[in-house]
């Protein structure tokens, strides 16, 4: 299982996992659920208690990924299979994405 820290705006929001590539989980952290003031990170994942599941990368942080030329070329020179999204996503998504939120990998 793999697991990343995924943030808004350098807050700590929630864990995204990868048990095998035909299960994911998306949870929002308890104090970041909590505080009202916070947003969701997307409007396809609202701030609920429950765990998000989805049998692929959930569809808001797949479109985080490069595509074509350029997924091949990352996937080449970070030597990750360029089949691998979440790999890809932990290796590209840590810093200076399009957006508010960031995805680090724990470990």
């Amino acid at each position: 299982m793999r697991k990343a820290a995924v943030y808004r705006n350098g807050i700590f929001a929630g864990i995204l996992m990868e048990e095998n590539r035909k299960r994911y989980i998306f949870k929002y952290e308890k104090i970041y659920f909590d505080d009202i003031k916070m947003p969701a990170i997307s409007l396809t994942l609202p701030k609920n208690k429950q765990e998000y599941t989805s049998e692929v990368l959930f569809p808001f942080f797949f479109n985080m990924l490069s595509e074509g030329v350029n997924r091949k070329l990352q996937s080449t020179q970070l030597r990750i299979d360029e089949d691998d999204s979440f790999g890809l996503l932990m290796a590209t998504a840590q810093s200076d994405t399009i957006g508010a939120v960031t995805v680090k990998p724990v470990v």
